[in-house]
């Protein structure tokens, strides 16, 4: 029996132009989605990751989620 381990993963959500929640996640490139509803959203990215996941065997070491900062450039 396969052993399945869990791994946490940070997802940024940002909201575009249209009003769709966009989910991106910086530990594996080029995995984004997009949605309607934040529900939605999270149910698409949570499959984008699986099945990442079940291609590729090296995923990048995870990276801790500090936070946003908000800066007004001139």
């Amino acid at each position: 029996m396969r052993r399945i381990s869990k791994r946490e993963f940070s997802v940024i959500v940002e909201r575009d132009q249209e009003g769709y929640y966009v989910a991106s996640v910086p530990e594996l490139p080029g995995r984004h989605t997009q949605a309607r509803s934040l529900d939605k959203l999270m149910d698409r990215i949570r499959e984008a990751i699986a099945l990442c996941l079940e291609v590729e065997q090296d995923v990048r070491a995870a990276t801790e989620f500090v936070g946003v900062q908000l800066l007004t450039a001139s």
